[in-house]
């Protein structure tokens, strides 16, 4: 597992994990979705996926782990409240919460995960940001959902695909211009670096499209960003490497001081 560099406060815990499995334990799947994968939706064997679930809550019951609330994620905006009465997998790509070891998780195979979390470590959200979910807004919606100011939160960037393998046409360069028109128009289009040879195709800097998106918000402490989901193919799945893959997961969670 990666655990977040970032500063923030002891009693919030943030990590990635990896297509291996922790120190300790032993991965269930097999194959393309060796060995770590968290995902159920990728046609991975059923009691694989819930035997690695069970080995990653057994990993972080010692740091306070109570509940893992994942998401059935679709790419949207939605932020969702876990409540500990209800065990549900809703439709969201963000979720928020004050609760005591109640651990956020998005799945990720080159999309970004951004963790984020106050600076008095009482409020913490896990963000699922493909390029189309950052464009409708999902970062600003689950920045919106925290019950202070932006300039008192901070965000890590987890493992997602870089701008060198990035590969995107000229409409989703549109659809960001679009979103943001104006005076940040001319700083969008320069975290879309063209590809010599190929008209309308650019490698696109997700990393920085969500950089820009949360200091234009008052997000300035932003951390992270510095792995590539496709290169470090021993490290990470990668949808655009292997479209047959499992998912990691960024998670978030709070604990007693």
């Amino acid at each position: 597992m990666i655990r977040a560099a970032w500063p923030a406060p002891d009693n919030v815990v943030a990590l990635t994990t990896t297509r291996h499995a922790p120190a300790g334990t032993i991965g269930a799947s097999e194959g393309a979705y060796a060995d770590f994968n968290l995902a159920q939706h990728v046609h991975d064997k059923p009691l694989a996926v819930a035997a690695n679930r069970a080995a990653l809550f057994h990993q972080l019951q010692p740091q306070g782990l109570r509940r893992i609330q994942w998401l059935n994620q679709t790419h949207g905006t939605v932020v969702y409240r876990p409540r500990a009465d209800v065990q549900a997998l809703p439709d969201a790509d963000a979720a928020i919460t004050t609760d005591i070891g109640q651990a956020l998780a998005v799945l990720t195979a080159d999309c970004l995960p951004v963790l984020l979390c106050d600076r008095l470590g009482r409020q913490v959200a896990a963000v699922h940001a493909g390029w189309r979910g950052l464009c409708s807004g999902v970062v600003a919606n689950a920045v919106a959902a925290f019950d202070r100011p932006a300039q008192q939160l901070m965000a890590w960037l987890g493992p997602a695909i870089s701008p060198q393998h990035f590969e995107v046409g000229e409409e989703v360069l549109q659809a960001f211009e679009c979103q943001f028109a104006g005076p940040d128009t001319a700083v969008i289009r320069a975290a879309f670096a063209p590809i010599t040879g190929h008209a309308g195709k650019y490698l696109a800097d997700l990393y920085q499209l969500a950089r820009l998106q949360l200091k234009s918000l008052g997000v300035a402490a932003i951390y992270g960003g510095e792995y590539c989901t496709v290169a470090d193919e021993d490290l990470f799945y990668s949808y655009r490497r292997q479209p047959q893959c499992g998912r990691q997961a960024s998670i978030i969670l709070l604990r007693d001081n």
